[in-house]
């Protein structure tokens, strides 16, 4: 396949979504690699297939003692550099090619082998900076192309059907729209109708998400949108990742984090907010993959421009 926004820094996972000595397959581009770590938190990724039979590395195992990993096939040994072990040596030249990997903050970046067009975004520094690492939630594979699965990112009017269910929403409004080449934020209003009991018990969480919410939207183009909320047992900074699989499929997961929240409390309403987190992930792509062929708009709503300049910038590549 074309490759889609070659040159784009891609987050393809975070260091708790691997374990030790456990393969990974991510696929990126069309092309699958196989990550592992090995106990000392050191990273390797190599192209998934085995160079023998073609079978999926991703199936087989790591062999920790040498940092190698095992085909399923015929038990053939790889390192971290595609260099065949065997006879108790590594060959001098690998034959499985690496994948260049960039670890910031337990995140996983790559560009994939291209020329870099644009940094990792200092966005991503600035929370880890602030705020404490809660979790990873919602991560799964989205059967949609890139542009659509960004636009629904940048679309804060869909909040008003989507997720009106889960939140109780009653109006949704952006207060303002700022931009600055591939970097933007949106302030954003947000009125909510009472949860009922039932769903108070079925997620806690819902019981104290305050009725107004003044969030703050920032968009690191193209990968991140990141929700900063005040909730009343403190701040929360929940990090939206996407990546594409293959032309038809993309990758998200969220990267939770909040700060002052009383150890109690994170303890009590972690998996309330993970959870709800996931629900979020689960609307939008169910709406995503029912969607049919795009057309040209005929109708447009308010405040609409954030998200036609996401894909704008997605054509100007």
């Amino acid at each position: 396949m074309k490759p889609i926004l070659p040159g784009a820094p891609w987050l393809i996972a975070h260091r708790s979504m691997l374990g030790v000595n456990k393969p990974h397959k991510i696929t990126l581009n069309g092309q699958d690699y196989v990550i592992w770590q090995n106990q000392k938190g050191e990273l390797f990724a190599i192209d998934n297939i085995c160079p023998h039979m073609q079978a999926p590395l991703s199936d087989g195992w790591i062999c920790k003692d040498r940092d190698t990993i095992a085909c399923p096939f015929h038990a053939l040994e790889f390192d971290g550099q595609g260099r065949l072990y065997r006879e108790n040596k590594k060959d001098t030249q690998p034959i499985i090619k690496q994948l260049e990997l960039i670890v910031s903050n337990d995140c996983i970046w790559t560009y994939a082998g291209f020329e870099p067009r644009l940094p990792i975004p200092e966005l991503h520094q600035r929370i880890v900076d602030e705020y404490e690492f809660i979790g990873v939630t919602g991560e799964k594979s989205i059967q949609g192309d890139f542009l659509s699965n960004i636009m629904v990112n940048y679309d804060y009017n869909h909040q008003n059907g989507t997720h009106k269910e889960l939140f109780r929403i009653t109006s949704c409004n952006v207060t303002s729209f700022e931009h600055q080449g591939y970097y933007a934020t949106v302030k954003q209003e947000v009125k909510r109708a009472k949860n009922t009991l039932g769903e108070i018990i079925k997620n806690p969480a819902m019981g104290i998400i305050p009725k107004t919410l003044n969030n703050m939207l920032e968009y690191a183009f193209p990968s991140t949108t990141v929700v900063f909320a005040e909730s009343p047992i403190g701040s929360i900074a929940q990090t939206h990742i996407l990546y594409p699989e293959t032309e038809n499929r993309t990758k998200t997961f969220i990267l939770f984090y909040a700060k002052a929240i009383n150890p109690l409390m994170k303890l009590l309403f972690k998996k309330s907010f993970l959870s709800a987190a996931a629900t979020i992930i689960e609307q939008d792509s169910t709406m995503i993959e029912s969607l049919y062929p795009r057309e040209k708009p005929k109708i447009r709503l308010p405040n609409e421009e954030i998200m036609f300049y996401a894909e704008k910038l997605y054509r100007d590549w």
